[in-house]
């Protein structure tokens, strides 16, 4: 059964807050302004992007191309995007995977900025097709926002998905970001108001909407569907204490919040994760792969 909310605007300094305060539980909170200064690692993992690359293409010229990559891994895995973001924010995530072996799958979705249900019933809806072209569930790494999509299908839909990897998701905060997101999340309510079809409207962030994805995201992980959480203390745009779900294997890296996507020892741990779902070997309570 689902808990009722009643929403009350709360205040944060003298503008009104456009998220419902259960979103932000105590114990919670948003990360400072100066937080924002750490996303400019990006860079840096840009480069050790392109560097990876490059040694990539060398290991392909000299290695037979029956010989790359590893054995083909018998789950499909399929990559959302997170808030404001589409399938092109993951398209690196999903090269290093498919070194790897994997088979990967894009979301579809151009620009995460509409209904957080409707994305998921989107996705649900790609999921099944996969699932019955494969054969077999699918394994979601889930990227910010993405990462909740992917948890809320889970505990809905077991029967398609084998596990999931969240990136940077604060699961257990969904309101623990920083305060330029919300910027954004106003902006699309006021566009939504004057008409625009296609955009987040106020309900996703303090109405019925947002009640029914908070209360799914919260649910107990369905027996047989594996959970990593992949976080980082340095991430700037979330609380990283909002990404540990008490249900998953915890994995902390040292990478920025838009650096999860992109970063090749990033992409390194993810591909642990899935083989570890794959295989079905027991995880420890928690790993540090800090210096991954």
């Amino acid at each position: 059964m689902v808990t009722r909310f009643r929403f009350q605007p709360s205040k944060v300094g003298n503008v009104s807050s456009v998220l419902a305060p259960y979103l932000l539980p105590d114990g919670f909170g948003r990360p400072a302004l100066a937080a924002l200064l750490r996303e400019g690692s990006v860079v840096t993992e840009a480069g050790r992007l392109a560097v990876h690359k490059g040694v990539s293409r060398r290991a392909r010229r000299r290695t037979p191309y029956a010989g790359r990559g590893a054995v083909r891994a018998a789950e499909p895995v399929l990559l959302v995007p997170g808030f404001m973001a589409g399938d092109w924010t993951l398209r690196q995530m999903a090269a290093g995977l498919r070194e790897r072996g994997f088979r990967t799958y894009r979301a579809h979705i151009s620009a995460n900025v509409g209904c957080t249900l409707n994305a998921a019933a989107l996705v649900e809806a790609h999921l099944e097709r996969i699932a019955e072209r494969r054969g077999s569930r699918v394994q979601i790494v889930g990227h910010s926002l993405g990462g909740m999509i992917a948890r809320g299908i889970a505990v809905r839909r077991p029967d398609l998905v084998s596990g999931i990897v969240t990136m940077g998701s604060p699961m257990l905060a969904p309101g623990a970001h920083h305060r330029l997101l919300t910027g954004g999340v106003t902006v699309l309510n006021r566009l939504s108001q004057v008409g625009l079809p296609g955009v987040m409207s106020q309900e996703c962030v303090s109405g019925p909407c947002a009640e029914i994805s908070f209360h799914e995201v919260r649910q107990p992980v369905p027996e047989g569907v594996a959970m990593t959480n992949v976080y980082s203390r340095r991430d700037g745009i979330v609380d990283w204490k909002a990404c540990v779900d008490p249900e998953g294997v915890a994995v902390e890296v040292r990478a920025s919040h838009i650096g999860l996507a992109l970063d090749p020892r990033v992409m390194r741990v993810v591909g642990d994760a899935l083989v570890r779902h794959t295989s079905g070997v027991a995880a420890l309570a928690a790993v540090d792969a800090t210096t991954a």
